[in-house]
């Protein structure tokens, strides 16, 4: 299920931004917040894995 924005949040996030920021940067920061909240969301229902699994899998060995 998506994560509901509270308008709030919104507000805070685009007051934090320089006066000179771009439509690119707000949808850079939407991105980066949604992938933290995600990431955290997932970590709270278990749904991790050990940075030594992730490596194996992507790691040649020496």
């Amino acid at each position: 299920m998506p994560n509901v924005m509270e308008k709030q949040e919104a507000h805070r996030l685009v007051d934090q931004m320089p006066q000179n920021s771009t439509w690119d940067d707000l949808m850079h920061e939407i991105y980066v917040r949604e992938a933290i909240e995600n990431g955290l969301a997932d970590s709270k229902a278990g749904r991790t894995r050990d940075v030594k699994e992730v490596r194996a899998k992507y790691v040649l060995p020496a």
